[in-house]
């Protein structure tokens, strides 16, 4: 079986329903990826990623590089072994996280060199370096080393960071190709499109990358500070050009409205930390619209959290009850607002696929948002 096979488009759009097959299982898409960085999904545990249906995780390259490092990895046989989770694992290169550090890196044609944000210790990351790295982790899914720039940035600027993507891919493309996974799984490699908000550059960089003949595409450095109407425009130019017979991923992006949006214009895979970081802020996302749970009107709320997710959080527990665990500080306020955020995503992209397979996706697009926006 092929790693990725289209299933159906959508009549009435560009969405469309797909299947990746990995070893660790197979996902189906339209995919939402819970985002665990250093090897955990915050205050959430594997067994219940798994019961609220959560396919594949993210784990990020840059921190499991530092901690647990790979020596800790290698020992425990990767990171499923590590971890306890026997399902699919997408790790980012940690390119992202690098250029976020700013003050604490040098970006060189050879790769990066940047100081640890926990010690200050130096380091350098290479493509090959990143490759391996990823290789140690035992990821299914690995994304290449590509650096992000700015919002705004000149068309020069966009230029040249593009280009310095583009030598490095090609040297991730050649590092994958002659490595080989160590711990009896097949490991894929993702591309990763780059050229800021132009659409030129876009081209270039996303035809260079079909040519190397990657197994999946994202669109990165995107959701940096650009307004909502470039991002779309991005996106849609960029599903134009990106192969239909692979995976589509848009990294690090973001509301319910971005990611329906982003289907619509035929991307099958997504991440974000905003459902989780916004449940421990006491933010959480329901079928019925997004609410403070903090907010006193919840306080003599006996409604259950959220009664369209046929999910024991969900049904089980109160609106008041859970003000109340947040009120006085108990974890388990963080556990079931998280569970109930992650499961409202995730709810979103399995019924968006249901939705695809009927060919009534843009109508149920629209009214779902009048109800959750």
């Amino acid at each position: 079986m092929s790693f990725f096979s289209l299933v159906h488009s959508d009549s009435e759009s560009q969405a469309r329903a797909g299947i990746i097959t990995t070893d660790h299982g197979i996902i189906e898409t339209p995919i939402f990826m819970p985002v665990g960085t250093v090897g955990s999904v915050k205050a959430i545990e594997q067994r219940e990623l798994s019961e609220i249906g959560a396919q594949i995780i993210l784990g990020n390259t840059y921190h499991l590089y530092l901690r647990p490092g790979e020596d800790v990895l290698s020992y425990f046989g990767g990171h499923h072994r590590f971890m306890s989770w026997n399902k699919p694992i997408l790790t980012d290169s940690g390119g992202y996280q690098v250029f976020s550090l700013k003050e604490l890196r040098k970006i060189t044609e050879e790769g990066v060199q940047f100081r640890s944000h926990i010690d200050g210790s130096k380091h350098f990351f290479s493509p090959e370096k990143v490759i391996d790295i990823q290789r140690c982790i035992g990821s299914d899914i690995m994304m290449v080393l590509d650096e992000c720039t700015e919002f705004p940035v000149s068309h020069k600027e966009a230029k040249t960071s593009m280009d310095l993507t583009l030598r490095w891919a090609s040297r991730n493309k050649n590092a994958f190709d002659n490595s080989t996974p160590r711990y009896n799984h097949n490991q894929f490699l993702f591309g990763i499109g780059q050229g800021s908000t132009y659409k030129d550059l876009r081209r270039e960089c996303m035809e260079s990358l079909i040519d190397m003949n990657f197994d999946g595409y994202a669109i990165g450095g995107l959701a940096v500070g650009e307004p909502a109407f470039n991002m779309y425009d991005i996106i849609q130019h960029s599903t134009g050009i990106m192969p239909a017979d692979k995976p589509r991923y848009l990294m690090g992006v973001g509301t319910p409205e971005n990611i329906l949006t982003a289907i619509e214009m035929g991307i099958d895979m997504f991440d974000c930390v905003m459902p989780t970081r916004n449940a421990r802020n006491g933010t959480i996302f329901t079928t019925r619209g997004r609410m403070n749970i903090k907010n006193l009107k919840n306080k003599f709320n006996d409604e259950c959290i959220d009664p369209g997710l046929d999910l024991y959080a969900s049904q089980n527990y109160s609106l008041g009850y859970l003000r109340h665990l947040f009120t006085v500080g108990e974890l388990l306020g963080l556990q079931l607002a998280t569970m109930q955020n992650l499961g409202f995503y995730l709810w979103l992209v399995r019924t968006a696929r249901e939705k695809i397979l009927s060919n009534t996706y843009r109508q149920w697009k629209h009214s779902i948002l009048d109800i959750i926006k």
